[in-house]
C-alpha cells in the first residue's frame, strides 16, 4: 500500500501493549493510573545500596507469558518487549501469520540494553573465570537485540532498528516509525521501547550522580513530579509497543484508530552531559518543531503528558517551557508519580497513556503532588482524574546528552 504514503499521510495508533509497574496490559495500567496509587517499593535485588527502592512490573512470569522455550534465552528487557508486542498486535486485530512481513518494520527505543545479562556475565567472569561467561550475553546485552527478537517473534521482516537517545528513546522511536510510514518504507510498524535497568551497577551509578530520590523511608512517596518537596526520580522497568499504520490503511482493513500521531520534533541542547539547559532553548525547538509538523497552533494544545521526572531542574525547566509556548494553559500530568521513571521506555509508555487520555477523555492525576512548587505555575491535574475532551495533546521526553523529543497526538477523526 505504499501508493497511499505521503509526507502528510495521517498515521494512526491501532494497537497498544503495556507492561509496566502499573500492571500487565492496558486495562490494568489505565485503572492504576486513574487511581493515582504509586508503585514504588523496596527492591530486594537492590538491598545494600544507598537507594534500594524501585518500580518493578508486578507478577511478571516470562515463562507463563511467552513459554519457557522462548523466555529462558532472553534478557528481561526483551521479555518485557515481547509481551507488550503480543498485546499490541491482539489489540490491533493483526495476525503475523497473515501479513506480508517484508512490509512490517520494528523501531524500539532503549537506553541501557540487557543490564541483567551484562551484570551476570561480569559477576561470573570475576568469580569463576572466562569459561563461565554465558555466550548468550552477546545476544542479550546489545540494544539492537530488542528489536531483533521482536522481529523474529512477530515475523516482521522490514526495517529493524533500536533508537538510543537516553530517556527520549521511546518518543524518538515512535516519531521515526511515523516517518517510515509516511515515506512508504513500511505499511505497519511496531514502535515503542523497553527498559529493564534495575540491576545494582546502573542503580549505584544513578545514585552517585544524585539523580535518584533518597526518600527510601517512604518509597510510595518518593516520585513526586512538580511537588515542592521533590528530590529525584525512582527508577522503573517497563515496555510499551504501539502498532502504527497509515490511517487510510487502518480504516480500509476495519481497524480501530485509537489516536493519531500528528507531529514529531527532536533537538539537542548541546549544553551538558546530564543537566537540562535551564533556559530550555533545545526543548523549545523540539516542541515548536512538533507543533509545526502537526500544523497545530500552540494555543490549540489541550493537554500535556509531561516528562516530569520529579527532579528539581527538569520539572522547573519544563514548567517554564509549557508556560512560554503552550499559551492556552493546557492541563498537565506526569504519570511518573505512579510508574516511576522507566528511562528509555518512559516516553513510549507515556505516549500510550496520552493516547488513552485522548481516547477516553480522562486525564490521570499526578501522584504525590501534595504542594505544587511555588515556582511552577501549571494546571497540574492531581488528586483525582479529570474529565476533559482532549483534541490535541503533546508528550515530552528529554534525555541525558541533551536529546529531546516531542510528539503531538490528536483524537481520531481530527485530521
Amino acid at each position: 500500500m505504499a501508493e497511499l504514503a505521503g509526507r502528510d499521510a495521517p498515521v494512526a495508533i491501532t494497537g497498544i501493549g503495556l507492561v509496566t509497574p502499573a500492571g500487565i496490559g492496558v486495562t490494568a495500567n489505565w485503572e492504576r493510573l486513574l487511581s493515582g496509587r504509586p508503585t514504588a517499593q523496596r527492591d530486594p535485588a537492590l538491598a545494600g545500596l544507598p537507594v534500594d527502592i524501585s518500580c518493578r512490573v508486578p507478577g511478571f512470569d516470562a515463562n507463563a507469558l511467552l513459554g519457557r522455550s522462548t523466555a529462558w534465552r532472553l534478557d528481561r528487557v526483551s521479555q518485557l518487549a515481547l509481551v507488550a508486542a503480543q498485546e499490541a498486535l491482539s489489540d490491533a486485530g493483526l495476525d503475523p501469520d497473515r501479513w506480508d512481513g517484508a512490509r512490517v518494520g520494528v523501531v524500539m527505543g532503549n537506553a541501557l540494553g540487557g543490564t541483567a545479562s551484562y551484570e551476570d556475565a561480569h559477576t561470573a567472569y570475576h568469580r569463576e573465570g572466562p569459561d563461565q561467561v554465558s555466550p548468550l550475553v552477546m545476544v542479550n546485552w546489545p540494544v539492537n537485540m530488542i528489536s531483533g527478537y521482536l522481529a523474529m517473534h512477530c515475523r516482521a521482516l522490514g526495517p529493524n532498528l533500536v533508537v538510543a537517545t537516553a530517556c527520549a528513546s521511546g518518543v524518538t522511536a515512535i516519531g521515526t516509525a511515523r516517518q517510515m510510514l509516511q515515506s512508504g518504507m513500511c505499511d505497519i510498524v511496531l514502535a515503542g521501547a523497553s527498559e529493564a535497568p534495575l540491576s545494582p551497577t546502573p542503580m549505584a551509578a544513578y545514585h552517585r550522580m544524585g539523580a535518584l530520590s533518597r526518600r527510601t523511608e517512604d518509597p510510595a512517596g518518593a516520585s513526586r513530579p512538580f511537588d515542592a518537596d521533590r528530590g529525584g526520580f525512582v527508577a522503573a522497568e517497563a515496555a510499551a509497543v504501539l502498532v502504527l499504520e497509515r490511517e487510510r490503511d487502518a480504516t480500509a482493513r476495519g481497524g480501530t484508530v485509537r489516536a493519531l500521531v500528528a507531529g514529531f520534533g527532536a533537538s539537542a541542547d548541546g549544553h551538558h552531559a546530564s543537566a537540562p539547559d535551564p533556559a530550555g532553548a533545545g526543548v523549545e525547538r523540539a516542541l515548536r518543531s512538533a507543533l509545526a509538523d502537526a500544523d497545530v497552533a500552540p494555543e490549540a494544545v489541550d493537554h500535556v503528558n509531561a516528562h516530569g521526572t520529579s527532579t528539581k531542574l527538569n520539572d522547573l525547566m519544563e514548567s517554564q517551557l509549557i508556560n512560554r509556548v503552550l499559551v492556552g494553559r493546557p492541563s498537565v500530568t506526569s504519570t511518573k508519580g505512579v510508574t516511576g521513571h522507566a528511562l528509555g521506555a518512559a516516553g513510549a509508555i507515556e505516549v500510550a497513556y496520552t493516547a488513552l487520555t485522548v481516547e477516553h477523555g480522562l486525564v490521570p492525576p499526578t501522584a504525590n503532588l501534595d504542594k505544587l512548587d511555588p515556582q511552577i505555575d501549571l494546571d497540574v491535574v492531581s488528586g483525582a482524574p479529570r474529565e476533559q475532551r482532549v483534541e490535541t495533546a503533546t508528550s515530552h521526553s528529554f534525555g541525558f546528552g541533551g536529546q529531546n523529543a516531542v510528539l503531538v497526538l490528536q483524537k481520531a477523526g481530527t485530521r
